[in-house]
């Protein structure tokens, strides 16, 4: 029988952060936390404090950019994607009407922010995106998030940031891999999430191997709904709450992993990650519509492989450089039902889809005498989507599309003056598309486009880097917004143009032995932006179209903050932007989820009894949202949110496997405030979770 804890919500404050402080009774010997790990060959960390939050970094060319080590993160097992980037600094997450988390960061949207694990990209396929909730990240080591202008050398459709998830791939040597890891969650709902890995080392003084499995179970009857969201008379009661949980927000996933990596001792190296998961989940309805999505996804299963392999660096005529190549597989299946009432017990229309992604990529890179270096990249993807349309009456329907991308870039980079301590980078890139299957549509002739990007980052004196770019880059739009009715909420547009985005930022990182502070200004110009709109046919029906914007531009402001106070961490990020849309005529246009202010707020702070308390309060301005019923924008007040966690780390025994036990007790949104992601979809309300690591 699930744990559960009808009692909770009904408590005081108080009473629960005595529940809270139980874990400080457990007899035990304090550990210390164990050091970053190297960071990913992507970026270079500029400070040397070892804490538990995101940390400043530059990816080559003078890109913002932060790292997040998934140890860290503590006893969170199985963690999906949106729950770590959610921890992160400068990027919001929210869940749209189809119940899938997607990101925000400087304006750009969730289809123009690139997420690879392991060099697969994730959001080139059907819909270019990917649902963060359902993609487990058991396996990850670490996530790094470029915010904006990333190297040309990452494929077609980058040009608003990039999520990198690290599982296998790289040339470094490890250090240690830990043999036995078990975590287990509980919550005050009933939910449970497990999560069990393991691994090995084999070591030895020409070649390393890297063995690593687990897999993950996640299983919840649904989030609580905050009181305040209760009373909120602008929501539809009968679509927000069922029993004090969200309506429909129930959720069962199981997942798997395996990966292997090969190094010898020349530098050459070889890797495999296989990760799958197989997930049944409810769709929250948006409870300020009189109609809403009444969706179920009774299927969602997907596998994703990645085989890697790189020469290392090797001596050439001309000097010296290093080859990689990786083949990628990105193999997902959906069934999509709607139904006819809130009980959800009348299934009125499905969708059935099959995508296949197969993905391939080469790099190489090489020297330019003894300060320069010249890397080129070559990536193609193809895209395949069948999907069988049945409605209870008509006879079921089947369609078929196929999407190619594919991607040339070059980039170099020289470093300059005394020590090297100056570096510019340049690069450029063609990308193209077309749509060979449009299902019963007009397909899509080939389309191509350039892309440029020139950066400059410089160590101006002791601790304190200046850097900056300019970047030009466009996204091809996805089989689903040309092609999709998503069951009758859209009307497809196949007179879709591709979007560009014109950008550049400049900022300063600072290093100090107490902290680090990065400041970031930003503007990006967005040609051909593709928003949604509400359309109207002739019988007086609406719904949503995708069509062009003729601009969207974003200026701003991003601060980020980490330090520490002898053994206390604190951190803070905060965005301050302006993203306004222009009509043809210069009409300016009022965009959905743009806050002109989002910040957070941290710390983590020993205490006694060698606990460690931390806390975390998130802001976010007022927004705009679209409602068909209403015929246009509405606004989306300005939240504010707080969560509190006691952490404790214990040692058990004098080491090995299963010596260290990490236990911790949080309370999420203690306030219990009406946060949305969207009109009508707020998040959970007041939400205890008790959570166990040991390793």
């Amino acid at each position: 029988m699930p744990l559960s804890f009808p009692w909770f919500r009904a408590i005081p404050i108080r009473s629960v952060l005595l529940l809270v402080g139980m874990i400080a009774f457990m007899p035990a010997v304090g550990a210390g936390q164990d050091p970053d790990s190297v960071p990913p060959d992507s970026a270079r960390v500029l400070g040397g404090i070892t804490v538990s939050v995101a940390r400043p970094a530059l990816t080559v060319g003078g890109s913002s950019t932060v790292v997040v080590e998934l140890d860290s993160l503590g006893s969170i097992p199985s963690p999906s994607m949106d729950q770590v980037l959610r921890s992160m600094p400068l990027i919001q997450i929210r869940q749209n009407s189809r119940g899938e988390m997607q990101p925000a960061l400087r304006g750009s949207e969730d289809r123009q922010i690139a997420i690879l694990m392991d060099g697969v990209p994730l959001t080139v396929g059907w819909d270019h995106r990917t649902d963060m909730s359902i993609i487990p990240l058991t396996a990850a080591r670490n996530v790094t998030l470029v915010r904006g202008l990333s190297s040309v050398l990452y494929g077609p459709n980058t040009l608003g940031g990039v999520v990198e998830v690290d599982v296998a791939r790289g040339q470094s040597r490890v250090g240690s891999v830990d043999p036995l890891s078990v975590g287990l969650s509980l919550d005050g709902t009933g939910a449970t999430n497990l999560s069990v890995t393991a691994g090995h080392l084999v070591a030895d003084t020409d070649h390393e191997w890297v063995f690593r499995a687990g897999g993950g179970f996640t299983d919840r009857s649904g989030v609580p709904v905050s009181d305040e969201a209760l009373k909120d008379a602008s929501l539809r009661s009968q679509f927000l709450s069922d029993d004090a949980l969200r309506l429909n927000s129930d959720q069962q996933r199981i997942d798997g992993f395996f990966s292997a990596r090969y190094r010898n001792d020349d530098g050459a190296w070889a890797s495999i990650a296989a990760s799958g998961f197989d997930v049944e989940r409810g769709v929250p309805p948006e409870a300020h519509q009189d109609d809403p999505r009444l969706w179920r996804y009774p299927e969602q299963r997907r596998m994703i492989a990645a085989v890697t392999g790189g020469t290392g660096q090797r001596l050439t005529r001309w000097g010296e450089g290093d080859l990689e190549a990786s083949v990628g597989v990105d193999l997902g299946s959906t069934l999509i039902e709607q139904f006819a009432t809130v009980d959800y017990d009348l299934i009125e229309e499905t969708e059935d889809a099959d995508d296949r992604v197969i993905t391939t990529r080469f790099l190489g890179e090489h020297t330019l005498g003894t300060a320069g270096d010249l890397r080129a990249s070559a990536t193609f993807a193809n895209v395949s989507h069948d999907e069988v349309l049945s409605e209870v009456g008509v006879s079921s329907a089947t369609f078929s599309y196929q999407q190619r991308l594919w991607s040339l870039g070059l980039e170099t980079e020289w470093r300059f003056g005394a020590g090297e301590l100056t570096t510019i980078t340049a690069g450029a890139a063609v990308d193209g598309a077309n749509t060979p299957e449009s299902g019963d549509k007009p397909s899509l002739d080939a389309i191509s486009d350039y892309g440029a990007r020139v950066g400059l980052s410089s160590l101006v004196a002791d601790g304190v880097l200046v850097h900056g770019g300019v970047s030009r880059r466009s996204r091809f739009p996805s089989l689903r917004e040309l092609y999709s009715g998503a069951l009758g909420r859209f009307e497809p547009n196949p007179n879709l143009r591709p979007e560009t985005l014109l950008g550049g930022e400049a900022g300063f990182t600072a290093t100090g032995s107490d902290g680090e502070v990065q400041l970031v200004g930003f503007h990006q110009r967005l040609s051909d932006g593709i928003v949604r709109r509400t359309f109207t046919d002739g019988l007086g029906d609406r719904r949503f179209q995708r069509v062009n914007q003729d601009e969207v531009r974003s200026t701003g402001v991003e601060l980020l903050l980490v330090g520490t106070l002898g053994a206390s961490t604190f951190n803070g990020d905060l965005t301050l932007q302006d993203v306004t849309g222009y009509d043809a005529d210069g009409t300016e246009v009022e965009l959905e989820y743009e806050p002109a202010v989002s910040g957070k707020l941290g710390f983590d702070i020993p205490i006694p009894a060698q606990l460690r308390v931390g806390g975390e309060g998130r802001y976010v301005g007022e927004q705009m949202c679209e409602n068909p019923e209403a015929g246009g924008l509405q606004p989306l007040p300005a939240s504010t949110a707080f969560d509190l966690t006691l952490r404790r780390i214990f040692s058990l025994g004098r080491g090995g496997p299963l010596s260290r036990l990490d236990t911790s007790a949080a309370v999420r949104n203690v306030t219990d405030r009406a946060v949305f992601d969207q009109c009508g979809l707020p998040q959970p309300g007041r939400l205890l979770q008790l959570q166990f690591r040991i390793w």
